[in-house]
């Protein structure tokens, strides 16, 4: 029973990406921003904690490792047929996930030094920071203090009125803390492949979030849409140092963001308020079979030391 409720957490999460998808659908994209991320990191955390809970329940069944665990007599498991592959898989998942999300966090460390370097080596207005760069680019710099850089080609490729526009957008990201949303699903995409699409869906959630508080500080619509339509059409082929976690207003699918702009903001229809739901059970099913299953691991092991009773 306890390696069955450690498997669901596993198999919960490819059920996700095809709701990701539409979450936005009809939604407020704050709500959007918020429900997917917190959705994405239970459901890593669980799976996470359902690996760690299969590598040592096969670890365990070893006399050695039951000797160090201090364990009276090894492990017991129902079956070696389900247990030593499971435990094999989970040591493979979490090395794999660990190798890759420490690259990928020396890779974003990097960038972001030397986005937060470029950006310290040109006097600032206020938290705006123009680069000299042909390469049309802005992007939301977080730290301290804020910074929204933006290069000389991108504000050659825009008017006044859609650079208010593209700074509004860019504010935007740093007032909402974006890069924390992010980050998160950076981090929930490395503990399973199914989270990968969601972390797509939550990149295109923050960027529709500040397109929305950008129209409305600029207090028009079709001048958003028309400002983000130009600045991705200029920057789309320029290479950026800024790291995956610095939001931009060239990320996401950029026809889909002008379409959203440009119809009239409307109420969460039935069908979106269904997808939250199923998106919220597929979270809580998942934390929940995760921790009765560490617990009764929790308790095989107290049994195997002898502290408890089966």
């Amino acid at each position: 029973m306890t390696v069955v409720l450690l498997i669901t957490p596993l198999l919960l999460p490819f059920a996700v990406p095809p709701l990701a998808r539409r979450a936005l659908e009809g939604a407020r994209p704050v709500v959007a921003l918020w429900t997917l991320t917190v959705c994405a990191l239970v459901l890593a955390g669980a799976c996470a904690a359902s690996l760690g809970a299969l590598v040592l329940t096969g670890l365990l069944r070893v006399p050695a490792f039951a000797a160090l665990g201090e364990l009276v007599h090894p492990l017991r498991a129902p079956s070696d047929l389900v247990v030593a592959p499971a435990a094999a898989l989970a040591t493979g998942a979490l090395t794999v996930g660990a190798v890759t999300l420490g690259r990928s966090a020396v890779r974003q460390l990097r960038a972001f030094r030397l986005a937060r370097r470029q950006a310290g080596r040109r006097p600032a207005a206020g938290d705006l920071c123009v680069v000299d760069s042909p390469h049309p680019d802005a992007y939301a710099l977080p730290g301290r203090p804020h910074r929204i850089v933006v290069t000389t080609g991108m504000l050659r490729s825009l008017g006044p009125r859609e650079r208010e526009a593209l700074f509004a957008h860019e504010r935007a990201h740093n007032a909402g803390g974006h890069h924390y949303f992010l980050a998160a699903a950076e981090l929930a995409a490395h503990c399973h492949p199914a989270l990968r699409p969601v972390r797509e869906a939550i990149r295109l959630a923050a960027e529709r979030a500040a397109d929305e508080a950008a129209a409305t500080a600029v207090g028009d619509r079709r001048l958003t849409a028309h400002a983000i339509a130009r600045a991705a059409l200029a920057g789309h082929a320029a290479h950026s140092p800024r790291p995956d976690f610095a939001p931009a207003v060239t990320t996401g699918p950029v026809p889909q963001r002008v379409t959203a702009l440009l119809a009239p903001p409307g109420r969460p229809s039935r069908a979106t308020r269904r997808i939250a739901v199923l998106l919220a059970a597929c979270a809580v099913l998942s934390g929940a079979a995760a921790s009765t299953g560490v617990l009764d691991f929790h308790h095989e092991v107290e049994v195997a030391q002898g502290e408890a009773a089966r």
